[in-house]
């Protein structure tokens, strides 16, 4: 099947958190994410220009409220908002009111079917005056987000041919690293296993592989746990450092990362199910790597 637009990139994660303040704190102070609107019941961060990367929505369960990802241009999203629409998928444009707040350009919003999670396409959002401070870390953006699901196939498949995302590596029946495609990176949105349809970390990607050392003593300074790494990810070959917001969902630190050209790109890799594809250099995770996270919706 064609798909009638493209993809730019991973626009914003938004989130849901129990304690705004506190959270708002843990990603400014120790994530170091700087803000750009902290309102009643919503928080937004940035770690570039744009004006926010990370939303933070104050709820009762923590979790994962939606993934939107920006096009090439608004020509790209009438064309997938027709194509959606063709499809059954009943997209559902944002109110003028509620763009204007989150400083973005039209946006429409639609779900999954398998997993019930929320995403959102958008062409424009407002461009900052002052550049991201990278007080604590050299942020260079919002990396990807991962998933763990329940119907795992179904939801790569919707990923894949639905939305004309590329499969970059693949864990048959356990893990696919998906790029936006034609975004170069190995990959904006990554699908696992799971017995619950859930959120399983926010990443973010670092210019030097020094920010993920000092983030790891600055994370144990703070007593924030450390769950995984650091270590070596064989599919996108990255550094990695995971650790536990308050709400104890996953975040990572992540430096460097394969990219893919838009033509003549690699065949996907089929990747041994080991511990060491998920780190080569033999560590493993801690009991509470990526268990909390609910997606809002999820059936």
């Amino acid at each position: 099947m064609t798909i009638p637009y493209r993809h730019k990139r991973l626009g914003y994660v938004a989130l849901n958190v129990t304690d705004l303040e506190r959270s708002v704190a843990f990603y400014r102070d120790l994530v170091g994410l700087d803000i750009s609107e902290h309102g009643d019941g919503m928080a937004a961060l940035r770690c570039g220009r744009d004006h926010h990367n990370i939303l933070l929505h104050a709820n009762d369960e923590p979790g994962l409220k939606r993934i939107a990802f920006e096009l090439e241009s608004e020509r790209d999203l009438a064309a997938a908002e027709g194509y959606l629409t063709d499809l059954g998928l009943r997209p559902e444009w944002v109110p003028n009111r509620e763009t204007a707040d989150l400083a973005m350009g039209p946006a429409f919003r639609f779900r999954e079917p398998n997993s019930g999670l929320c995403i959102e396409y958008f062409a424009h959002m407002r461009y900052m005056a002052l550049p991201f401070e990278a007080r604590l870390a050299k942020i260079e953006r919002l990396g990807h987000a991962v998933l763990q699901v329940q119907a795992i196939d179904a939801v790569v498949a919707f990923f894949r041919e639905t939305l004309g995302f590329r499969t970059s590596d693949h864990v048959p029946g356990f893990a696919a690293f998906m790029r936006a495609f034609p975004n170069p990176l190995h990959h904006s949105l990554a699908i696992l296993a799971g017995d619950s349809n859930q959120l399983h970390h926010v990443n973010f990607m670092v210019a030097d592989i020094d920010d993920v050392g000092r983030a790891m003593h600055r994370m144990r300074d703070a007593q924030v746990e450390i769950v995984f790494g650091p270590g070596r990810h064989q599919p996108s070959e990255s550094i990695f450092l995971y650790f536990l917001d308050p709400d104890r969902m996953t975040v990572e630190y992540s430096f460097g990362m394969e990219t893919f050209a838009e033509e003549g790109a690699r065949e996907p890799r089929m990747l041994e199910p080991r511990p060491e594809t998920l780190d080569s250099w033999g560590g493993r995770p801690a009991p509470a790597f990526a268990q909390v996270g609910a997606i809002e919706g999820a059936p």
